[in-house]
C-alpha cells in the first residue's frame, strides 16, 4: 500500500460513506414525518399530465435527494391501491432527473477563489451553519413540525460532512502509481459499467456512488472515457433498493420496479454505444480528458435527461413490457400480502352460501380491530402515547381496506341467487361495517385531539378528566355490548344497547351544560373548551354508531322499522325503562360524587 495512503484512509472513507447514507437517511425520514399524508395525494392529483408528473418526481426527490427512496415509495403508493402503474412512469423520470441535484451539491467541494461568496458556496464552509440551525430548530420549538425541520437540516450537514470525510481520504491516491495503474481497468467501458452497478447495488444509493466517484476523481486520474461508463453503472446499480422493496407485494407493485430498470437499462443500452461511437471513430478528444466533481455531475446529468427525452414518448410500451416480464397471475408472496382478507375469494361466489359465511368471518375481523382500536383511542384521551397515536392512525388505515373490499365482495354476492337468510345477512354485513369504519374514523379524531394537547402542553383540569372517564367508561361498555352482538348475533345483546345509548346521549348534554358553566365562570380556558366539545361530539358520534349497529341486527333479524321500534320501546316498553334507570344509576352517580378542580 502506498506510503501516503494507509488503512486509516480506509477507516475514514468507511466513516465518510456511513456519515453519507445516515445522513440521507435522516433527511427521507424527517421530510417523511413533516409531509404526513400529504405527499401521497399530491402524488395522486399532480400525476394527471406528464410534465407534472416529472415536475413532481424532480420536487420530491430534490427533498429526499434520492431517486431510490422515491421509487420504493411509488412501489408502496401502487401496491397500496392510491396510484395506477400507469401514473408512476414520469414520475420515475422526474426522480431521475432530481437526484443528480446531490452530484451539483457535492461538485461546489472543488470551487476555488478567495471571494467570500464562492467560499460560502462550499459544503464545508454552509454545512456547519446548516447543522447549527438544525440544532436549534430541534432543541428550542416544542412543535414536531420544526424538529422535523430541523432533522432535515442536521441530515443535510451529516452527508456533506460525510463527503468531506470521503474526499480528503482519497486525496492521497492521487500520488499513488498504483492506484493510476489500477484506474486503467476502467478503460473497458463493459467493465466500468458492471463495477458501477455492483457497487451501487451493495449500497443502495446512487448519490452516495456518485460521491464517492466524485471524491476519486480529485485524483486526477480519472477521464471522462472513464468515468461516463462508471456514471451508467451507478444509475443502473440504484435499482436494486426498488427492486428488493418490490418483493412480496402485488404485481403491479412489482412493475414499479421493473420500470425503474428498464428506464436505466435501456438508456444505457442505447447510450453507451453512442458514446463509444463518439469516443473510438469520431475520436472525440473530449473522452481523454481527465474529469473532476463538476464534470460528473454533468455528466450523470445529461445521461437522466437523455434517457427522459428519448424514452418519454415510449412510456406507455414501457408499462406494456412491464407486464410481460411481471405476468398476472397467482403467487404465495402475493396471496401472503392480502392475508387479511384473503377469505374473499371470488371462486367461493360459485356457492353462495360459502361466499357469506366466508365473508362474516373477514366482517368480525374487521369488527375485533375496529373494538381494539376505538379501546386504544378512549384511553389515548387522558394517557397520550405516540406509539399508540401511531397505530390507531394504521389500524384506521386497514379498516378503510376492509370496508372496501368487504362491499365490493358482498355486492358480488348480492348479485347470485342467495337465500332469504343469506340475504339479511348480507344486508347486515352491508349497514355494520359502514358503522365499523366510521367508529375507526372518530377514533383518529379522538386522537388528533389528544395529539393537540400534548403538542401544545395543556391538559384538562381533574374535572374535565373525572366527566372523561365517565363517559368512556358508559361508551367502552356500549362499544362492547353492540360489538359482541353482531358477532354472536345475539338479539338479546342488542336490546341492552339502546337504553345506555339514551344515558350516554343525556351524559353529554349534561357535561356540556357543565362546560358552559366552567367558561362563564372562567374555570376552563376557550381553547380547551373547544376540545373539549370536539371530544364530546366524537364521544357521542360513537355511541350512536353502535346503536345503529343493535338497530340494524333488530330491523333485520325481527323484521321491524327500527324508528318504530325505538319510538315505541322508549314510550311503552316497561324493562327499557328498567334499564335506562340502572345504567343511569350508574353513571350518573359517578358524575355527582365530590370532586377536586383545577
Amino acid at each position: 500500500m502506498d506510503e501516503n495512503f494507509s488503512i486509516f484512509n480506509i477507516f475514514t472513507m468507511l466513516g465518510g460513506l456511513a456519515f453519507f447514507l445516515y445522513g440521507m437517511n435522516v433527511m427521507s425520514t424527517g421530510l417523511e414525518k413533516l409531509t404526513g399524508g400529504k405527499l401521497e395525494v399530491a402524488l395522486k392529483k399532480m400525476t394527471s399530465n406528464k410534465i407534472k408528473a416529472i415536475l413532481l418526481g424532480m420536487g420530491v426527490t430534490v427533498a429526499i435527494q434520492s431517486s431510490s427512496a422515491m421509487t420504493v415509495m411509488l412501489v408502496g403508493l401502487v401496491n397500496s391501491g392510491i396510484m395506477e402503474l400507469e401514473q408512476t412512469v414520469c414520475v420515475c423520470f422526474g426522480a431521475d432527473i432530481g437526484t443528480t441535484l446531490t452530484a451539483w451539491i457535492l461538485s461546489l467541494a472543488g470551487l476555488e477563489g478567495d471571494n467570500i461568496f464562492i467560499k460560502m458556496l462550499k459544503p464545508t464552509s454552509f454545512s456547519p451553519l446548516v447543522a447549527l440551525v438544525g440544532v436549534m430548530f430541534i432543541m428550542i420549538p416544542k412543535k414536531n413540525k420544526k424538529k422535523d425541520i430541523g432533522r432535515i437540516l442536521m441530515g443535510f450537514s451529516v452527508l456533506m460532512t460525510g463527503m468531506t470525510l470521503m474526499s480528503g481520504a482519497a486525496e492521497p491516491l492521487a500520488e499513488s502509481p498504483k492506484f493510476r495503474e489500477a484506474l486503467t481497468a476502467f478503460e473497458n467501458p463493459f467493465l466500468g459499467v458492471i463495477v458501477g452497478a455492483g457497487f451501487t447495488g451493495v449500497i443502495q444509493s446512487s448519490a452516495a456512488s456518485i460521491g464517492i466517484l466524485q471524491a476519486f476523481s480529485k485524483t486526477g486520474g480519472l477521464t471522462v472515457g472513464m468515468a461516463l461508463p462508471i456514471v451508467m453503472g451507478l444509475n443502473i446499480g440504484t435499482c436494486v433498493t426498488a427492486l428488493i422493496s418490490s418483493i412480496g407485494v402485488k404485481k403491479n407493485a412489482k412493475r414499479v420496479a421493473c420500470i425503474h430498470i428498464l428506464i436505466k437499462v435501456v438508456g444505457t443500452l442505447v447510450l453507451l454505444p453512442v458514446a463509444l461511437i463518439l469516443q473510438h471513430i469520431v475520436q472525440l478528444s473530449l473522452f481523454d480528458k481527465t474529469t473532476n466533481a463538476l464534470g460528473i455531475a454533468v455528466m450523470h446529468t445529461i445521461f437522466n435527461l437523455a434517457i427522459t427525452f428519448m424514452l418519454i414518448p415510449f412510456a406507455a410500451q414501457l408499462v406494456k413490457l412491464s407486464k410481460l416480464i411481471v405476468r398476472d397471475g397467482k403467487s404465495t408472496s402475493e396471496s401472503d400480502s392480502k392475508r387479511p382478507l384473503k377469505g374473499l375469494d371470488d371462486r367461493l361466489l360459485r356457492t353462495p352460501a360459502v361466499a357469506v359465511e366466508a365473508c362474516k368471518g373477514t366482517t368480525i375481523e374487521m369488527a375485533e380491530l375496529t373494538r381494539t382500536t376505538i379501546s386504544m383511542a378512549l384511553d389515548i384521551l387522558l394517557n397520550y402515547n405516540e406509539e399508540t397515536a401511531d397505530l390507531i392512525t394504521e389500524n384506521e388505515d386497514i379498516i378503510d381496506g376492509y370496508e372496501d373490499k368487504i362491499n365490493s365482495y358482498l355486492l358480488k354476492i348480492s348479485k347470485s341467487s342467495v337465500t332469504g337468510a343469506d340475504s339479511r345477512s348480507v344486508s347486515k354485513m352491508m349497514h355494520c361495517v359502514g358503522n365499523f369504519e366510521r367508529i375507526s374514523d372518530h377514533a383518529v379524531n379522538l386522537v388528533e385531539s389528544a395529539q393537540e394537547m400534548h403538542d401544545k402542553g395543556i391538559t384538562f383540569s381533574d374535572e374535565c378528566v373525572n366527566e372523561i372517564k365517565i363517559i368512556t367508561d358508559a361508551i367502552a361498555e356500549n362499544i362492547n355490548r353492540a360489538f359482541d352482538a353482531y358477532k354472536m348475533n345475539d338479539l338479546a345483546i342488542a336490546h341492552k344497547v339502546e337504553p345506555l345509548e339514551e344515558v350516554v346521549d343525556n351524559l353529554s348534554t349534561e357535561l356540556k351544560n357543565r362546560h358552559i358553566r366552567r367558561l362563564q365562570n372562567d374555570e376552563c380556558t376557550v381553547e380547551l373548551g373547544y376540545i373539549f366539545q370536539d371530544v364530546l361530539t366524537n364521544l357521542e358520534r360513537v355511541s350512536d354508531h353502535c346503536s345503529n349497529i343493535a338497530g340494524c341486527l333488530i330491523e333485520t333479524d325481527e323484521k321491524t322499522n327500527i324508528h318504530a321500534y325505538l319510538h315505541d320501546v322508549k314510550e311503552n316498553d316497561e324493562i327499557f325503562r328498567k334499564e335506562y334507570r340502572a345504567y343511569a344509576e350508574i353513571y350518573f352517580s359517578r358524575l355527582d360524587a365530590p370532586e377536586v378542580k383545577a
